[in-house]
């Protein structure tokens, strides 16, 4: 396979919406080893994107954990993402880097990664994606939809809010801006979540934290498909 990573422009509007779809966001679990396993067997029932997020880890093991998933993405055609760390994302060769409205500010983010990277930002109100989508994030993670564990200090948006906020992208004429909801996703309120206007579903414990990995990303996928 052809090791050379696509960049931003080489994903269209519903390439890169499709390449969201089922969106694994690590947790925090010690057992590293045991994380990049269900990494894989996501990665093995469909999921599309992975996400790099461990608040706590040295950056030695980011970046040996970033290589395995870079490694993993690749040999899936899945996208390889960053939560915050910009070194780390330019050190495994990630897909891009996703911040919130605390990290590295997009324009800063942008300088550093050249053009050639996704950048998403998290937005939970109108007004911060009316930021995002000026600065041209390349997509929006819009929550917390529901109350979630995975990030007790996340600001709830509720349904309503994450289906005002992709009104709000679709009407972006020169680039319209996937729409990635988080918080609290669940196989049962997915649909929900999708009607509302979301083109990917960002899912921690759904998947993470399943028995059989592998089935609970091929089930959102099947969401998806429908």
């Amino acid at each position: 396979m052809n090791s050379s990573t696509p960049g931003v422009d080489d994903y269209n509007f519903d390439v890169l919406k499709d390449k969201l779809g089922v969106y694994l966001v690590t947790d925090e679990r010690t057992d590293v080893a045991n994380c990049l396993r269900v990494v894989h067997q996501a990665l093995e029932g469909g999921a599309t994107t992975i996400q790099l997020r461990r608040k706590h880890d040295d950056g030695r093991v980011l970046v040996e954990m970033g290589h395995a998933i870079r490694e993993m993405t690749r040999a899936y055609h899945a996208l390889y993402i960053v939560n915050d760390r910009v070194d780390i994302a330019l050190l495994t060769d990630a897909d891009g880097v996703h911040v919130g409205q605390s990290d590295i500010a997009y324009k800063d983010v942008r300088k550093l990664l050249g053009k050639d990277k996704i950048i998403g930002v998290s937005v939970s109100s109108l007004e911060e994606a009316k930021g995002a989508i000026h600065d041209r994030a390349d997509y929006l993670g819009v929550g917390s939809v529901f109350p979630t564990s995975s990030k007790s200090d996340a600001d709830l948006c509720g349904i309503r809010g994450l289906q005002e906020i992709a009104n709000l992208a679709r009407e972006r004429q020169t680039k319209p801006t996937p729409i990635v909801a988080i918080g609290g996703i669940t196989a049962t309120n997915a649909p929900d979540v999708l009607q509302a206007g979301a083109h990917g579903l960002a899912v921690v414990s759904a998947i993470m934290q399943a028995q059989n990995p592998a089935e609970a990303a091929r089930n959102f996928c099947n969401l998806l498909a429908k």
